[in-house]
């Protein structure tokens, strides 16, 4: 497992809770519009051991409440359910975050009781997905399944999108909302560009215009929410 990053203490990251993030390298997809380009990729780039993982969180039991599972994609590494078993026995919950392309392992960490939020990224419509995620030709159905999944109620869970104005459109977030009716929650997250971008050339949408994409989403996900 490669342990490329460990943010030391987050208060926005696990909602309701002061946290810490650790990031796995390496994903499945390609979003051209990724602020973590490195941890996608691959830079090459020294991480941490386990061994220093654990120590960290060992000195900060009592004073967090939580460790968020991010990358990257999580779900591509077998050993992540022995990870988090480790993480739950020093008496943290656990947040996954994750692009959704593994709902087996997704299943198994929720019926096992390992993780106690899900964040699942939905890149765009079903329409856009395979531009969204950079992935020409993606079959959709491990992420629909996974949708499925958290809507079922089996877990906390909220979904979230990254708007981009080059890559996304009103009708995106209508067939969106369409799709995760009836969300526990769902966040608009305002693309912000960073040296770390897959590629650059990408922009957001006005504090207007995310909130008129805002009202789109509403008739099918009241709980729907701007975040950033």
């Amino acid at each position: 497992m490669v342990i490329k990053g460990l943010q030391k203490l987050t208060l926005l990251d696990y909602p309701g809770k002061i946290a810490a993030t650790v990031f796995l390298g390496g994903c499945n997809f390609r979003c051209p519009f990724c602020h973590n380009g490195s941890l996608v990729l691959g830079d090459g780039a020294e991480g941490i051991s386990e061994g220093e993982l654990f120590a960290f969180l060992e000195s900060r039991r009592g004073k967090l409440g939580g460790v968020c599972i991010s990358g990257g994609e999580p779900t591509l590494y077998k050993e992540l359910p022995e990870l988090i078993v480790k993480i739950k026995e020093m008496g943290f919950a656990v947040k996954l975050d994750t692009n959704g392309t593994n709902p087996k392992m997704i299943k198994e960490l929720v019926a096992a009781g390992l993780v106690d939020y899900i964040a699942m990224d939905i890149k765009s419509s079903p329409a856009g997905y395979a531009r969204a995620s950079g992935i020409s030709g993606l079959d959709l159905s491990a992420v629909s399944e996974s949708v499925d999944f958290l809507l079922s109620g089996a877990v906390e869970y909220e979904f979230r999108t990254t708007v981009v104005r080059e890559l996304h459109t009103k009708e995106d977030f209508l067939e969106i909302g369409r799709w995760i009716r009836g969300a526990r929650a769902y966040f608009l997250q305002p693309y912000k560009d960073s040296e770390d971008v897959i590629e650059h050339g990408f922009s957001s949408y006005s504090e207007a215009e995310i909130s008129a994409l805002l009202d789109v989403v509403f008739a099918y996900v009241p709980n729907a929410q701007i975040r950033g």
